[in-house]
C-alpha cells in the first residue's frame, strides 16, 4: 500500500505499539489492520491537538471501561513506550474503577499487572 496516510500511520503505530499485531495479521484480517493503521494511527493519532501520553491515558480508560483486555494490554504497552509511568497507569485504572465499576477496574489491573510482569521478564 503506497499511501501517505498509511505510511505515516505505520510509523506512529510502530513507535507506540510495535509490530507484533501487524506481524500476526493473516490474509483474512489484513484489510482491517490496514484500515486501523491508516485511519487510527495515520489520522487520529497523528493529529497535533493531543500528545501521545494524553491519547494513551484516554485509550486505557476507554478500553478498560469497555472490557477489551487484548487491546488494553496493547495500549498499556504503548503508554509505557509513550513515557507514562506505572504509577500514572495505576492512577488511570483507579479512576476507571470508581467511575466504571470495580469489576472493570479489577480486570484492567490484572491486564496491567500481566503487562508489567512481561516487561520485567524481558528486561
Amino acid at each position: 500500500m503506497d499511501d501517505e496516510l498509511f505510511n505515516r500511520g505505520l510509523a506512529v503505530r510502530r513507535e507506540v505499539v510495535g509490530d507484533a499485531t501487524l506481524r500476526s495479521a493473516s490474509k483474512f484480517d489484513l484489510p482491517m489492520h490496514e484500515m486501523v493503521t491508516k485511519y487510527v494511527w495515520g489520522d487520529v493519532w497523528s493529529r497535533p491537538g493531543l500528545d501521545r501520553q494524553f491519547r494513551s491515558v484516554l485509550n486505557i480508560g476507554m478500553l478498560a471501561a469497555l472490557n477489551r483486555p487484548d487491546e488494553l494490554a496493547t495500549h498499556i504497552r504503548g503508554a509505557l513506550n509513550n513515557g507514562l509511568t506505572e504509577e500514572q497507569i495505576q492512577e488511570a485504572l483507579l479512576q476507571v474503577a470508581l467511575y466504571c465499576g470495580m469489576s472493570s477496574g479489577l480486570c484492567a489491573f490484572r491486564v496491567a499487572r500481566r503487562v508489567m510482569e512481561e516487561r520485567e521478564q524481558q528486561g
